[in-house]
């Protein structure tokens, strides 16, 4: 009596369910072929031919940061390389119009290109902004994105699509519905093994509460939900035909979680070495003013605070009256209202200390301007931890400063490396070992600064525009067969 209740009960559902999933086969398959019909008819031009269409998925095309940097030149790359091809951007940039990006691009990157750039502009950014999601931010982000994508995708379906920024939620929508070729480049994954590791260890960081380290609870709670969408992460980017990623700490994190080795590679991020190796290459002269800069974005992980505690205790206890001054100069970008509310934090913290006399900031300014700091400043400096690669570590050492960088990620791994078995910069950890190896280099004799710094600048070459295109183009080339 029970087995036939529970076979009167299961088969309708069983049968039910059927229908369902056949139902949204048909209509996935009917919105795919709409789209397909849809392309068909808009992109054909003026003497009949259809373009190749390349879509860059980049919703903050116009930040001003690495990744930005990368996108200008990969756009650049495909339009010498291919004649036959249109290259789209999909941004949320709104208060600009395409003219004033590819000016932007020229001016913060010396990046020309040699053809016009097609823009997207998308209404629904503020669904990938992380304000909009207190809590389980990472699953809110990547829910909006697919939202955002599928905006981008009725306003202009393209042949190949490109994620430039991290979107991997995208990608399946443009693979599956759109009928794309679809790449991705990978700054840094959404998610890491690390992440997973400081919410394991209840460790207190920008991205774990202290209120979710106190609570044994709260945290095996987290636990679950990073598994959760570590594995939907790894789903969604193993769609993808071609992966590209910009350094090994991050090819590391992602053959874990992707499991796509056989179309993954390192396409290491352009950075415009030969502008900053035309600075010529001196033993320093006797100066009143050491400058330490510092360059990368205000936002939370770059971790600007530790620089200003460092600076702060270098000063304290290194500082005698008869010593040339020194001076911090922040060199940034502010994407949006909560970068300038940051900076604000940074300026008081400064206060606190009672550096803000010697501490300086400069926010979003020409490329010209930073190629001048960089070009003055004794010690370039970068804290973030795990830092996926870091252009900012390249273009001061190409610049000629000594670098201080974070002993973590690329900049351990790829970047402030030995070359040929010389010294090309060094790497701490924390506020202590900061100030103590800039008091360090401040020690050291011009001559032994001098030569760390021609150590570094022959390093960084395979940094550089040109190696970027080659590897970019051969990593790309299986989506345009």
């Amino acid at each position: 009596a029970y087995f036939r209740l529970l076979c009167s009960l299961l088969l309708p559902a069983l049968f039910l369910s059927g229908i369902l999933c056949i139902c949204l086969v048909v209509l996935l398959w009917g919105v795919r072929l709409w789209l397909q019909r849809k392309k068909q008819l808009s992109s054909a031009g003026r003497d009949g031919k259809r373009p190749l269409l390349v879509g860059f998925f980049h919703p903050y095309c116009n930040a001003g940061g690495g990744g930005e940097r990368v996108l200008w030149c990969a756009i650049r790359t495909l339009q010498k390389k291919y004649r036959n091809v249109t290259c789209v951007v999909y941004t949320g940039d709104r208060d600009a119009t395409g003219e004033e990006i590819v000016e932007g691009a020229f001016r913060r990157f010396n990046i020309k290109l040699i053809h016009p750039v097609k823009f997207v502009f998308l209404e629904k950014r503020f669904l990938v902004e992380a304000s909009l999601y207190p809590h389980f931010t990472l699953l809110g982000q990547s829910i909006g994105s697919v939202f955002l994508g599928w905006e981008a995708l009725l306003k202009c379906v393209p042949d190949i699509y490109i994620d430039s920024m991290g979107y991997a939620f995208t990608i399946p929508l443009f693979k599956y519905l759109g009928g794309c070729r679809v790449g991705c480049y990978v700054h840094y994954p959404t998610i890491s093994t690390d992440m997973l590791s400081v919410v394991r260890n209840q460790d207190t960081r920008f991205n774990n509460a202290a209120f979710i380290t106190s609570s044994p609870l709260f945290s095996k709670f987290k636990l679950v939900y990073y598994y959760f969408f570590a594995f939907m992460y790894g789903l969604v980017g193993s769609c993808s035909d071609v992966v590209m990623v910009n350094s090994s700490w991050t090819l590391n994190h992602i053959l874990s979680l992707w499991r796509a080795g056989a179309c993954t590679s390192v396409v290491y991020p352009p950075c415009d070495v030969q502008t900053f190796l035309d600075i010529p290459l001196e033993v320093e002269k006797s100066t009143s003013e050491y400058s330490i800069v510092s360059v990368s974005q205000f936002r939370p992980e770059k971790d600007h605070a530790l620089q200003i505690r460092a600076f702060a205790k270098l000063l304290k206890e290194k500082r005698v009256g008869q010593e040339p001054s020194l001076k911090l100069i922040l060199i940034g970008g502010c994407r949006n209202q909560q970068d300038e509310e940051r900076v604000k934090n940074l300026k008081r913290l400064c206060e606190e200390l009672g550096v803000s006399d010697d501490v300086i900031f400069r926010i979003n300014i020409p490329f010209e301007e930073l190629k001048r700091h960089l070009a003055e400043a004794t010690i370039g400096l970068h804290t973030m931890w795990n830092e996926h690669f870091g252009i900012g570590v390249v273009e001061c050492m190409a610049a000629g400063t000594v670098i201080l960088a974070h002993n973590s990620g690329g900049p351990k791994l790829d970047i402030v490396v030995p070359h040929e078995g010389h010294v090309t910069g060094f790497l701490a950890e924390d506020e202590d070992s900061y100030a103590e190896t800039m008091a360090y280099i401040f020690s050291l004799s011009p001559e032994k600064r001098l030569a760390i710094r021609e150590n570094a600048r022959r390093s960084v070459h395979r940094f550089s525009d040109q190696h970027f295109e080659e590897t970019f183009l051969l990593s790309v080339e299986p989506l345009f067969k």
